[in-house]
């Protein structure tokens, strides 16, 4: 284990499950937590939503009741809203707090949020400043390579963060024109860690605990992040630290696994959200869960019908029974 990251930080993997909005929700956090060891983020949380007392934000923000250490991730681009969100966040059980300087979302950066930040070093320097003084927790910042390919700037933004009091940094290798497409600069993340101190975590394309070590072992960073890779994987990110830390190759993921944890997972959407609400954001799981098995297709099809928990359960034990290979229902 790279122990540049854990000591300062004081948590226990030196693998990250990305902060994704409407997918790292606290029943997906309990599937990840369930299947291995990493760290966790929230969703983001918008500072201005979770000032105003925002139901549905401050709800997203509460990570009091978890077992487990979750670094709460605010957006926004006021630095005195930032300062309260921080306050706020550290009051519902926050760890550490992430600012978001990466998100490409147009409606985010629209708001000179996310990554139109990169774009503004004086602003994004004063925000983070504000969150430092406002909490004693500690300060990260997620960023991306860039705005697009005018402005590759995320050495220089790093060195930014670090100076203005950020205790470690997450470096997305690509830039927001770019979006999710493509592929994920290694080198920029490499140049990151070359020109900072603090420790940074690197992200993009990492999908198996073999190019999680490849990697590492490119970019020098101190730590990897999952984002995509696991959804329909939540065991993904356990499987990359055992493999990071003790060598240890991934078992065999059989079916009747698959249908376990999902079963479970869904049983945690319906106790957290409801049975309506809980069904209905099951269904893009039940799609990333399924794609790799027989018949998904059809499968997933079905399931968007569904509006109660007994239907969708028997549904899913239905489908996985068709899989074979001693699933036990």
């Amino acid at each position: 284990m790279q122990n540049n990251m854990t000591s300062i930080i004081g948590l226990k993997s030196n693998v990250f499950l990305a902060p994704m909005a409407g997918i790292t929700d606290r029943p997906f956090r309990k599937a990840v937590a369930a299947t291995g060891t990493a760290n966790l983020y929230s969703e983001m949380v918008a500072v201005n939503a979770i000032n105003r007392k925002n139901a549905k934000t401050y709800r997203i923000a509460d990570v009091r009741e978890e077992p487990y250490p979750v670094i709460v991730q605010l957006v926004g681009s006021d630095p005195l809203l930032f300062a309260e969100a921080a306050k706020l966040a550290a009051d519902l059980g926050a760890y550490s707090i992430d600012i978001n300087m990466g998100c490409p979302v147009k409606k985010i950066v629209a708001n000179d949020s996310g990554a139109a930040l990169m774009k503004d070093l004086t602003r994004a320097s004063k925000i983070i400043e504000s969150t430092v003084r406002a909490t004693s927790l500690k300060v990260s910042v997620k960023f991306r390579k860039g705005w697009d390919n005018a402005l590759i700037n995320a050495p220089q933004f790093a060195k930014m963060c670090e100076d203005s009091g950020a205790s470690f940094v997450t470096v997305h290798g690509r830039t927001r024109a770019q979006g999710y497409s493509g592929a994920a600069d290694w080198d920029i993340i490499r140049q990151v860690k070359e020109t900072v101190k603090i420790p940074v975590i690197g992200n993009g394309d990492v999908t198996s605990p073999e190019i999680a070590r490849k990697m590492l072992q490119y970019t020098l960073a101190d730590a990897v992040m999952i984002g995509r890779g696991a959804l329909g994987n939540p065991w993904l990110p356990g499987q990359i630290h055992n493999f990071l830390n003790y060598g240890t190759q991934p078992a065999k993921i059989l079916p009747e696994t698959v249908l376990n944890i999902l079963l479970q997972h869904l049983k945690d959407m319906v106790d957290y959200y409801g049975e309506t609400m809980g069904v209905s954001i099951s269904r893009k799981h039940i799609c990333w869960y399924s794609k790799n098995f027989r018949d998904a297709k059809r499968f997933r099809e079905l399931y968007t019908k569904i509006y109660d928990y007994a239907t969708a359960v028997e549904a899913i034990r239905n489908f996985f029974s068709t899989q074979g290979y001693g699933v036990d229902l």
